[in-house]
């Protein structure tokens, strides 16, 4: 964060001082929410949460050498005290992202959000300094704590945008407001809370809306595959840059092909010319995301050669995300566990047909939270495709959801006892552990409650000790 006084802060936020005997101290390190990153010069923001909280760990965070806590009480040390300390925190990332004038670009969708933020940010680093948001800290927490980790040499600031309800957006803009706004997809995550598509479009669609107009430098980036997201276009005074592979896209991909590892290669066409993009990560729907990606880079004069060669040598940033593991004795492990919707997950039963061509495939998947009604027939349609694509085996893992999963591929076809439902993680582990053949492709998926990162690793920690059936 840029350097300010505890004085300062204090009239951005509109809080009051309690027990700083110098207000002219200033803020010199990060701003943080959890008491073990708190150091020398930091501000510590205290909230308050189901089982913890953080007013507790003020004396010491003080004691680490933070500067002072940003509490809704007094706390006995140095202490901003304001009536909301989220909207506190809000208000102050406000303030910096407007003394900073760094280029904001903000993105969302329904799926592929992170994976594309990794890779803009990946792409804009080659040309100056870049910060970005980690792993999905996409809320009204975690996007202001990732927009005051910019400082003066911070060129571009890339922030990814989670909404769970209309408005949700709108005040993420408020916040940070953005030049460039990027809208990938319109799906069917989280369909239960919104109630349809078209409330999930309106909800994406704020993005736009927040931008400045065309004159005053404001690009909409815009997917031209996705007629709801194309659709965005009427709702914003920005400039309209359309990516994807249709012909009328600005930046498009053609020869889109696949390696024999699952790994996608295309020419990719913008305004200023075309260049050959070979990729490092696994499965085609990661050309869409590379296009947002190209698309962005573009905008902020960047030339063809330079984002196809940043694209090709970009790798994956979060944390169980396609994550593959090569295991000694052959077997492929592919940890996508972070979460999961209908569209990511059809995404990834694709690659995993693409990376097994030759060898057996399994798809440990577990349950899609938060689909509302619509539960049912999207598990069963998963099901259903992972025989018609030639899974080798699904196991569904879990309770009444996984059973859909399971009951979807046996409707399918004649699987017999190639799909099984299991109780949990650990059945899903015994049973792997018992049937996995070196050259076997393993993928791993489900909602973020589900835990089932813990199969991934276990098989993976299997594979270090060199216990495998051999068969």
């Amino acid at each position: 964060m840029i350097a300010l006084s505890l004085a300062e802060i204090a009239e951005v936020v509109g809080g009051q001082t309690y027990d700083i005997p110098d207000p002219s101290v200033r803020v010199t390190g990060p701003v943080v929410r959890d008491s073990r990153e708190a150091g020398p010069g930091s501000l510590f923001v205290a909230f308050v949460g189901e089982r913890v909280d953080g007013h507790d760990f003020a004396a010491a965070v003080v004691e680490s050498g933070a500067a002072a806590v940003l509490a809704s009480r007094p706390v006995g040390v140095p202490a901003i005290v304001v009536d909301d300390v989220q909207r506190a925190l809000g208000a102050l990332a406000r303030h910096v992202v407007a003394e900073l004038g760094t280029t904001l670009v903000a993105l969302t969708g329904s799926a592929g959000k992170t994976s594309t933020k990794d890779l803009i940010a990946q792409v804009l680093q080659r040309k100056a300094p870049t910060v970005f948001t980690p792993g999905s800290l996409n809320n009204e927490i975690g996007l202001p704590l990732t927009a005051l980790s910019a400082t003066g040499e911070t060129k571009f600031l890339v922030l990814e945008m989670g909404a769970r309800g209309i408005g949700h957006i709108r005040y993420l803009t408020e916040l940070t407001p953005p030049r460039i706004g990027l809208v990938l997809n319109v799906g069917t995550a989280h369909i239960g809370e919104f109630g349809g598509r078209e409330q999930i479009a309106e909800a994406k669609g704020e993005l736009v809306e927040a931008l400045p107009s065309a004159g005053d430098g404001g690009t909409a980036i815009l997917n031209a595959d996705d007629p709801l997201v194309r659709a965005m276009a009427s709702r914003t005074k920005a400039k309209v840059l359309l990516f994807g592979e249709s012909g009328e896209a600005d930046v498009r991909a053609e020869n889109v092909r696949l390696t024999d590892s699952g790994q996608p290669s295309f020419m990719l066409h913008t305004p200023s010319g075309a260049s050959e993009v070979t990729m490092r990560l696994y499965g085609e729907h990661h050309v869409s995301n590379a296009l947002a990606a190209a698309a962005v880079a573009h905008e902020l004069g960047m030339s063809a050669e330079e984002i196809a060669t940043a694209l090709s040598e970009a790798g994956t940033l979060s944390r169980w995300r396609m994550e593959v593991t090569e295991r000694p004795d052959g077997v492929t492990v592919v940890n996508d566990a972070y979460n999961a919707n209908p569209e990511s997950m059809r995404a990834a039963l694709r690659a995993l047909a693409a990376m097994g061509k030759g060898r057996r495939t399994w798809a440990v998947l577990g349950k899609m939270a938060e689909l509302g009604d619509e539960a049912l027939a999207e598990h069963d349609a998963v099901g259903r495709l992972a025989v018609r694509l030639n899974v080798g085996k699904l196991v569904a893992v879990g309770g009444r959801e996984a059973s859909w999963l399971q009951l979807g591929a046996y409707n399918e076809g004649s699987w017999g006892e190639e799909s099984v439902h299991v109780s949990d993680a650990q059945a899903a582990v015994d049973l792997l552990r018992s049937e996995l053949r070196p050259g076997d492709v393993v993928l791993v998926k489900a909602s973020r409650s589900v835990g089932l990162e813990s199969v991934a690793q276990a098989l993976v920690e299997t594979g270090a000790e060199g216990e495998v059936a051999a068969r």
